[in-house]
């Protein structure tokens, strides 16, 4: 796990004084301390800060050349699966027992493009081919690891953090934020790829590939989906086998490390599931739990009763309020990008906490999105009924069955198609107030794309692949940065290739109550522990930030929205957004997390200097 930057000029134009590059590439030392290594070509530069996972020794450094110097590659990740290519593909020669000198020898056995389809990992990669003068940005087919790029008319500049390229020479004094984009992060609290707030640097998609051909044109290739949107052909009874085998599988490839390794363990279904399977492999492994002040949101007396069945070491580290809001601004000074999900503060904390014993972590992220483990996802498939009716009718029907008490449902008379709700779920400031905020601008559909009921099979599909390419995104964005930030790696065994295969082909029979979320994980939770422990209500990894916000950080917040010069306030309408916050403050709503969206965005801004 690393952090890179590259830099690929067009015609004639000089790559960046070494002191530049080098400045910019300190930017993500965090994610990789362990080595740092520069390495330039006629036209192109590549930059490396190592995290050293696999071969511990020098010569697991990059950048690396391909054996016969074709290929010369940047890699930030893992790839489980290496030593299963170096044996089929018979590699030989190897010069180091890392993954990625097996990433170089397996492109010069079979290219770029079939490399590609052959990794199974997590991981985003630059390569500059020098026999055609091809540039690839490949990233991973769930989007675990980040990769964003910029186009100039100088060249192309691609790393690991966003604040790397809109912070280089070619883009700095020419950005120009995009305000369809902007209201987008005010409504999901983050950036939905391939876009980013600025109009010349993007996000390589989850899953896709951009070529740079020595023609300057850009191509984005798609080599892998999720294609979620078909009906699956397995039940839960009739996969739990082979789930139950694939995610030991996965677990056991991603226990692979040269460093020290743990879990994190939660009171849910998902982390207890993996810690179980990680103590089959390694007894003496060790699982981590962050306890916290707030009943209702600490789930350590669940996680201890997990641990103690199955007998692992478990570290439960009890934090106070007081230390959680004390590692607020340290915690806003670690994001290159704006992000606004405010349980990266307790990520941020259990990470730190973590890295002081471990350097590699296994979580259960994933889970709730390939195995329907949300309750939003139970509220949309109890009324997509409605849906299936046209809307003149619709509304007064509704009207009238709820007047009549038979129904009790306002979301089908409020919102004319079910994808229109679906992102309302998503959106945590409310679409008038968005709408106001940013007048003439539509959020894109993007990701909660346009939808008409069909039947009950194509709904749940489509919940589920708009669950993949949209919330499960911003939870990985979060536990990257947050875990990076401590210079620690942290594996997901759920977004494993060989896992959500199988995941793709699930479709639960009954979906009626909560005992159907998750129920294939469920079962196999089954094989571990007793079910009295495993249908317990997760309560969610996070901070009371209402009373917060109303409280400890009630000064800072009004004096970054209110005395502080607002970052964007040329496409912003500054007065609602102000009122909006006064609103908060004088209990004329209940929005915490939409007014934590816009504090966060200001405290990005101030603490990237843009303000």
């Amino acid at each position: 796990m690393c952090g890179f930057l590259a830099e690929f000029t067009f015609g004639t134009t000089s790559v960046s004084e070494a002191a530049h590059f080098q400045q910019l590439l300190s930017l993500s030392k965090h994610r990789g301390p362990d080595a740092t290594q520069i390495e330039k070509g006629s036209n192109y530069q590549l930059g490396f800060n190592r995290l050293a996972i696999l071969d511990l020794s020098p010569n697991g450094n990059q950048p690396k050349q391909s054996p016969s110097n074709r290929y010369h590659v940047v890699f930030n990740g893992e790839l489980y699966n290496y030593k299963d290519l170096e044996i089929r593909y018979e590699l030989s020669n190897l010069r180091s027992t890392s993954d990625s000198e097996v990433l170089v020898h397996l492109l010069d056995k079979i290219g770029v493009e079939q490399t590609i389809t052959e990794l199974n990992g997590m991981f985003a990669i630059a390569i500059k081919d020098l026999q055609t003068g091809s540039i690839y940005l490949i990233r991973d087919f769930a989007g675990i690891k980040p990769l964003f790029y910029g186009v100039s008319s100088k060249g192309i500049v691609a790393a690991s953090q966003f604040d790397q390229v809109f912070k280089h020479m070619w883009f700095k004094d020419h950005l120009q934020l995009r305000p369809e984009l902007v209201k987008e992060y005010f409504g999901f609290g983050y950036m939905q790829s391939p876009n980013t707030i600025y109009d010349t640097i993007f996000q390589v998609n989850p899953g896709a590939y951009i070529q740079i051909n020595s023609d300057q044109s850009i191509e984005e290739k798609q080599y892998s989906v999720f294609n979620g949107i078909k009906p699956a052909s397995r039940q839960s009874d009739t996969i739990v086998d082979d789930l139950k085998t694939k995610i030991n599988k996965a677990v056991k490839r991603q226990l692979m490390s040269d460093v020290p390794l743990a879990t994190f363990l939660s009171g849910g279904v998902d982390s207890p599931l993996i810690t179980a399977i990680a103590k089959q492999e390694h007894p003496n492994i060790e699982a981590f739990t962050v306890s916290v002040e707030d009943e209702q949101l600490d789930e350590s007396d669940d996680a201890m009763a997990y641990a103690k069945h199955i007998n692992v070491n478990h570290k439960v580290e009890h934090v106070k309020t007081e230390e959680l809001v004390n590692l607020i601004d340290e915690h806003f000074s670690k994001f290159p990008e704006p992000f606004g999900d405010y349980s990266s503060i307790p990520t941020y904390l259990i990470s730190k906490k973590a890295r002081e014993t471990h350097t590699v972590m296994l979580s259960g992220d994933g889970g709730d999105e390939l195995f329907f483990g949300y309750p939003r996802m139970l509220d949309v498939m109890h009324k997509a009924h409605w849906f299936k009716i046209p809307f003149a009718l619709r509304r007064p029907l509704i009207r009238l069955t709820n007047r009549l008490k038979i129904t009790n449902s306002w979301a089908p008379y409020h919102f004319k198609t079910i994808d229109e709700w679906v992102k309302e779920k998503h959106t945590y400031i409310f679409k008038d107030k968005l709408n106001g905020f940013f007048k003439d601008q539509k959020l894109s559909k993007e990701m909660h794309k346009l939808y008409t009921v069909s039947n009950h099979s194509n709904t749940l599909s489509w919940l589920r692949y708009n669950e993949f390419y949209a919330h499960m995104q911003r939870v990985l964005i979060k536990v990257d940065r947050m875990s990076m930030a401590n210079s620690l790696e942290v594996r997901v065994p759920f977004l494993d290739k060989e896992v959500i295969d199988t995941a793709i082909h699930y479709l639960p029979e009954n979906f009626e109550n909560e005992e159907d979320l998750k129920r294939p994980l469920k079962l196999v939770m089954e094989s571990h522990y007793p079910k009295s422990l495993i249908n317990k209500q997760k309560k969610g990894f996070s901070v009371p930030i209402n009373s917060w916000l109303r409280h400890e950080l009630k000064k800072d917040v009004e004096k970054v929205i209110f005395e502080t010069p607002f970052y964007g306030a040329e496409i912003v309408n500054l007065q609602a957004v102000k009122k909006y916050i006064e609103d908060f403050y004088n209990n004329k709503h209940e929005s915490a997390w939409g007014v934590w969206h816009i504090y966060a965005w200001q405290k990005w801004a101030i603490s990237q200097q843009l303000v």
